[in-house]
């Protein structure tokens, strides 16, 4: 990993009124602000998308929830929802994505940032693992970003959602590394540090029995 063309991508961080319930925010959000301030000493840039709903509901996703008033009731243009979580406030020179879709790329000026600032390594963290965090990544793989998953700052509304779609990544995405928040951290002071990589497309086939086991060889 070159840190010149490497970035912090954090996917939908954000103030947790009006959103899905996510297990473990709290330390999630603890692990991404030390993992920033890493990054931050490293001079890698910091990147935050928030996913945004438009309050009178023009432009929507299909199906979008609406309240009593038709208007959305998650991630509401006009509550503090949209805003990234307190503990990991951006800071100046900091960059945000507004995002309307669960893709962070999708019809946003992402790629156009990544481009400028010749980015090459991506790594992700965010919400909800199953939904943004995965689409996210599989755009990034698509557009041929190496992508370096930190699953303990990534979470979603169970563990079995949330150990299966990194399960989905890691079997399909075949230039992904995982890494866990206090390893990639060790890597980027050049300590030594365990990742996970793939050797073979489907390397970790799981079921609803076995799905705990695979997940641990991550």
């Amino acid at each position: 990993m070159d840190l010149a063309k490497t970035a912090l991508l954090l996917i939908d961080l954000q103030k947790e009124e009006g959103t899905s319930e996510i297990e473990d925010m709290d330390g999630i959000l603890d692990r991404a602000s030390n993992l920033i301030e890493e990054c931050r000493e490293k001079g890698v840039p910091i990147i935050y998308t928030r996913h945004i709903n438009r309050a009178d509901a023009v432009g929507l996703a299909a199906g979008e929830p609406l309240d009593e008033n038709g208007e959305p009731i998650y991630y509401h243009s006009h509550s503090s929802s949209i805003e990234i979580a307190d503990e990991i406030k951006p800071e100046q020179g900091d960059i945000i994505i507004d995002k309307y879709r669960y893709s962070g790329f999708y019809e946003s000026n992402l790629e156009l940032v990544l481009k400028n600032l010749h980015i090459k390594h991506l790594i992700i963290g965010g919400v909800l693992t199953d939904c943004c965090v995965m689409s996210t990544v599989m755009d990034a793989y698509y557009r041929d970003y190496q992508v370096n998953l930190v699953r303990d700052i990534c979470g979603t509304t169970s563990e079995g959602a949330h150990m299966a779609s990194v399960l989905m990544m890691a079997n399909w995405i075949y230039n992904l590394q995982i890494y866990d928040a206090d390893q990639i951290r060790k890597k980027l002071n050049d300590e030594t540090y365990e990742v996970w990589e793939t050797d073979e497309p489907d390397e970790l086939p799981f079921t609803p029995e076995n799905l705990r086991k695979q997940f641990s060889k991550l």
